[in-house]
């Protein structure tokens, strides 16, 4: 059986690293990993409480995603040393899911410098009860390596990142199944 690994970018950009650090997970994960890349949240009205009952369908899409996924995977940038209002967003549309609670959860922080929206974005995944996972919230400084976004999963340090911090999702799911 296939682990399904739900994966989320922080980044509205076309050609964002984020996305492609998450494209290049998808391209380089075990055929027992199934990495499902959503971008259906970039969309999303702001969130609204009033709302939060009845939410809009990409919303309820999303989390019955999330609820049938073994794991999440989310890459996000740093804006004026924040999380990304798409990231942010999203998140808040899910915190009253109850599937989203101890579910396990991988970051990559794709720039070697930023490091502000990353601990804040953490903070607010463990607020939310999220199980993040030991050597899979790593930083993979793809932004300014001068390399092409397709070729992130050639560059040998990018894929040994990748690949090892998919292995630690992989070894976290099946140590919490019984």
């Amino acid at each position: 059986m296939q682990l399904q690994l739900l994966a989320l970018s922080g980044s509205q950009r076309a050609n964002s690293w984020s996305s492609a650090l998450l494209l290049a997970a998808q391209a380089l994960a075990p055929q027992s990993v199934n990495v499902q890349v959503y971008e259906g949240h970039k969309s999303w009205p702001l969130f609204n409480p009033d709302l939060d009952a009845n939410p809009p369908q990409g919303v309820q899409e999303l989390r019955d995603l999330i609820t049938g996924a073994d794991a999440i995977l989310i890459a996000s940038p740093e804006y004026a040393h924040g999380v990304t209002g798409t990231i942010k967003n999203t998140l808040d549309w899910l915190v009253s899911h109850p599937g989203f609670a101890y579910k396990p959860v991988a970051v990559f922080n794709p720039s070697y410098q930023s490091h502000h929206a990353d601990e804040a974005l953490k903070e607010t995944l463990r607020t939310m009860a999220a199980d993040l996972i030991p050597g899979a919230c790593i930083r993979i400084p793809v932004i300014g390596s001068g390399i092409e976004q397709s070729a992130i999963e050639e560059k040998p340090a990018f894929r040994t990142a990748i690949t090892e911090a998919l292995d630690c999702v992989v070894q976290h799911v099946q140590g919490r199944k019984p």
